[in-house]
């Protein structure tokens, strides 16, 4: 009977089944899809390995001791982590102060507030700000954030400093705050807003204390992801923080230093041309491999606590 059924709907139960053709399709679209996640694991153990062999380089040539003092000048054979980890803290703390704020403001009013031709409108025009060459976002904070914003702020600022760097790493991160976090407030149940309503909450109540919780893994993962960004980013700091050929360990916003990308881009290419200096080209492979695991610490992290506050509707 069943059968007579669906055969009078025009399909058949070898239709439901698929056949030789269609299967053979699912099989090559599987095994596409499989190079593509087992590719993207190659590369990155790839990239592991080629920053293996520099890394135990330096570490053989550089005793613990030296990593402990607070300057950081490759060309002096002086590699003290400290100068570095601090100005990527500083840089890091800054762009989230700003990034946090603007990001989590604007997802909450594209998907709460905004009508839905604003939100149309609005969120593709926001997340054009994220694809602005970070180089373009460097100049900018060197000639307009430094000089107009900062300084005329702050009487004793130097031209180049962190804080002009961080709130330029920060704009530039606020689109990837702003568009992960409305996805996961969009994504939120509207029952659970109607039920709000219904209980005669106003739509500043329901945003606050219903759907900003309910999304709360979703701007969490946000938020650890602009982390990860900020804490990566370099032209920006490269070009805004100074520090060229090393830096002293600093944690005044004021003035100027180096991150650890910084110090990986002097190194590579810039005034430092330290090729064939000691352990100088090797600390730059040191100095990579501990952005790697501090950035796969933090997804780690991330990981963890999305799943352990994680609500399912």
């Amino acid at each position: 009977m069943a059968q007579a059924s669906i055969e009078r709907g025009g399909l058949t139960l070898e239709d439901l089944g698929g056949n030789r053709k269609r299967h053979r399709k699912e099989r090559v679209v599987r095994r596409v899809f499989l190079t593509a996640a087992l590719l993207s694991i190659a590369i990155s153990v790839a990239i592991v390995a080629s920053l293996a062999g520099g890394t135990i380089d330096y570490l053989s040539k550089v005793e613990f001791s030296q990593m402990l003092v607070m300057d950081w000048f490759p060309r002096r054979n002086e590699f003290g982590l400290p100068a570095i980890l601090a100005g990527t803290l500083v840089v890091s703390l800054i762009a989230m102060v700003v990034a946090a704020p603007l990001g989590l403001g604007a997802a909450l009013y594209l998907s709460e507030f905004a009508k839905s031709r604003s939100r149309r409108m609005l969120k593709p025009i926001l997340e054009t700000l994220a694809s602005v060459p970070s180089v373009v976002m460097g100049f900018f904070a060197l000639r307009f954030i430094s000089p107009d914003i900062v300084q005329k702020l702050f009487g004793g600022a130097e031209f180049f400093n962190f804080l002009a760097a961080g709130i330029g790493v920060g704009l530039l991160v606020t689109p990837l705050v702003a568009s992960v976090a409305e996805d996961a407030m969009h994504a939120v149940p509207s029952g659970l807003r109607e039920a709000s309503f219904g209980l005669g909450a106003k739509l500043r109540t329901t945003s606050l204390k219903i759907v900003v919780p309910a999304a709360v893994s979703g701007i969490t993962a946000a938020l650890i992801l602009g982390i990860s960004r900020a804490i990566g980013e370099t032209m920006i700091v490269a070009i805004a923080a100074g520090g060229t050929g090393g830096s002293g360990f600093n944690l005044d916003p004021l003035r100027g230093g180096q991150t650890m990308t910084a110090a990986i881009t002097s190194l590579a290419t810039g005034s430092d041309r330290a090729a064939g200096s000691g352990a100088a080209v090797p600390s730059l492979y040191f100095v990579g491999m501990l952005l790697f695991f501090m950035t796969l610490g933090l997804n780690l992290f991330s990981e963890r606590f999305v799943r352990r506050v994680r609500r399912r509707y």
